[in-house]
């Protein structure tokens, strides 16, 4: 090849490569963040990787394989047929659907919660017609609000709680009311999103048959893989997980959205660097956050810049008020998708498209009532 036509093809590379990443908007933010972060305040590109939080990582992948498994096994469709012959509309559903998404995130955290509610909405969405985007919506929120109560519910929790030296209990008694605010508010928000009208089930004709084999084995792993990973040894689990997948389903591993794995290690990657600005610091000491009110804002305020994992991180560093912090990272996680990791996935596992518009449209309201309870409570 000449040196001419290697000139030529590079442009060409970079522009296949920047039409792909314009396709996922998401991804597409995160590249240039990156950019303008490395340009602003430069670091080694080697150290990048270290950022990277690859516990959840690793995490996320083998729950990916868990649930695509559990999915070709043709359990939720069998489990979706079921649940809608007894429940005949969209409005008990949508509110079963909440209930149970909020009930798991209190001990198997948010994200594990949404792998778990989310595939079976989308199992109920092709029994019959679903308004799926809202059903999403709902139940990222529902993550969100319901993992508030404990300090096995997200990230940011477990971080608080280890830093404020106080028994399981008290931490639970603390968020208590918050929880309780944001779960009733999102049952009115459930109420006024759906109808009550009848299902309509011509669409369930076919038998739904389950392979006993894939699911069994998926459903052991899925346990085995959370205990394992909440030990912090999700890197052997995953490793024996997508090894066994590959020698016996290999559709399984090849399935996955190996994509979401990228947007979340770009992520970490953006978040962090952001949250380590000189500015970012040097604007927080200069608000002096130590009233609860005062901690409580910023902890909301900030987890719309930069997540509210990180946010719980750095604003530690200013207070001690550990239940201020606490409230104001949670409600931090509505509002702009960014708040929560959480949102993120909700909407990827959903595979549907132009679903950000209409989630913030839901989100950021939501976020605002949020952001009054939380300062009358705190």
């Amino acid at each position: 090849m000449s040196e001419f036509d290697v000139k030529r093809t590079r442009p060409e590379f970079f522009a296949r490569i920047w039409r792909a990443v314009s396709k996922e908007p998401v991804l597409a933010i995160l590249v240039v963040a990156l950019v303008v972060l490395q340009a602003v305040h430069p670091r080694p590109w080697m150290s990048l990787p270290g950022l990277v939080d690859w516990q959840t990582v690793l995490t996320l992948a083998g729950l990916l394989i868990l649930t695509k498994a559990i999915e070709l096994s043709g359990f939720l469709m069998w489990a979706a047929h079921r649940l809608v012959h007894h429940i005949h509309n969209e409005h008990t559903i949508a509110l079963l659907l909440v209930a149970l998404a909020a009930a798991l995130s209190t001990v198997l955290t948010n994200d594990v919660a949404l792998f778990a509610v989310v595939p079976l909405a989308l199992s109920l969405h092709r029994l019959a017609p679903l308004p799926i985007k809202q059903l999403v919506i709902v139940i990222a929120l529902s993550v969100n609000a319901g993992s508030i109560l404990t300090p096995l519910g997200n990230p940011q929790n477990l971080f608080l709680w280890q830093r404020s030296d106080v028994a399981f209990g008290a931490f639970v008694w603390a968020l208590l009311p918050l929880c309780a605010a944001l779960m009733v508010l999102l049952g009115v928000v459930t109420i006024a999103m759906f109808r009550a009208a009848p299902l309509d089930l011509s669409g369930d004709a076919e038998e739904h048959r389950v392979d006993r084999a894939l699911c069994g084995v998926s459903a052991v792993a899925f346990a085995v893989f959370v205990a394992l990973a909440d030990a912090h040894h999700a890197g052997p689990a995953l490793t024996a997980i997508a090894l066994g997948f590959l020698l016996w389903r290999r559709e399984v591993v090849f399935k996955i959205d190996w994509l979401l794995l990228l947007i979340f290690m770009l992520m970490f990657i953006v978040l962090r660097s952001a949250a380590a600005l000189p500015s970012i610091h040097q604007a927080i000491a200069q608000l002096g956050i130590g009233t609860p009110v005062r901690a409580y804002v910023a902890g909301a305020l900030l987890s719309q810049g930069i997540s509210n994992v990180p946010a719980a991180i750095v604003l530690a560093e200013f207070s001690k008020d550990w239940r201020a912090l606490a409230f104001g990272v949670s409600v931090g996680g509505f509002g702009i998708a960014i708040g929560s990791l959480a949102n993120l996935i909700a909407v990827r596992l959903s595979g549907e498209k132009g679903m950000w518009t209409p989630f913030h449209l839901v989100s950021v309201p939501f976020w605002i009532v949020a952001m009054l309870i939380g300062w009358a409570l705190v």
